[in-house]
């Protein structure tokens, strides 16, 4: 064993610590840690950078998101001025007419491109999910609830409802018995959700 203590010996004196290496070269270390701060100082500055770029991007995106749709619309704008202009100077309802229906179903092409639906109402039955009742009306020969009447079109977008329809809705209708007046029965209505 003491033959193995001298050859440890030998080899600590020829390796100082780690410690002794940092302690004799204070001016090295102070170099070291200086480059080090200007590295960080470096990153923390491109990071700023590219968070503001990032930000001023999705500013960007969310300010112009709608573009491509505005764009494919304004042809539709334009047939309207241009059939506005036409029928200004001449009186004949049925082009008119006519050119306005188009200009509908191009409007609606574009919408339905874009995943717009409407919804289908009349003979239906009422659903808060889709519907706005505006009035509820007393019929025999319909069942309670059916939709009678659209007064308003509701819309879906990629079938989530982004409008309801406003409709009017069949009640049954009032018995004898009942001392309520049929107008007062007419009169109740739901109020819209938002």
């Amino acid at each position: 064993m003491g033959e193995q203590e001298t050859q440890k010996q030998p080899r600590s004196q020829q390796e100082p610590p780690a410690g002794e290496t940092a302690a004799a070269n204070p001016a090295e270390l102070e170099k070291q840690l200086q480059q080090y701060k200007d590295l960080l100082l470096r990153k923390a500055a491109e990071f700023e950078n590219y968070k503001k770029r990032v930000e001023n991007e999705s500013a960007s995106i969310v300010k112009f998101a709608n573009e491509e749709l505005m764009t494919e619309l304004l042809p539709t704008l334009d047939d309207l001025e241009r059939s506005l202009k036409l029928s200004k100077d001449k009186k004949d309802f049925e082009s008119f007419y006519k050119g306005v229906e188009l200009i509908y179903q191009k409007m609606f092409s574009v919408l339905a491109a874009q995943g717009v639906k409407a919804l289908e109402t009349v003979g239906k039955e009422f659903n808060v999910d889709f519907h706005d009742a505006l009035m509820q009306v007393p019929k025999s020969d319909v069942a309670p609830h059916t939709i009678l009447e659209e007064v308003e079109k509701g819309y879906t977008l990629h079938d989530k409802v982004i409008r309801h329809a406003k409709v009017i809705v069949s009640a049954a209708p009032a018995t004898s018995e009942t001392t309520e007046p049929l107008t007062a029965a007419a009169g109740n209505h739901q109020e819209p959700t938002p």
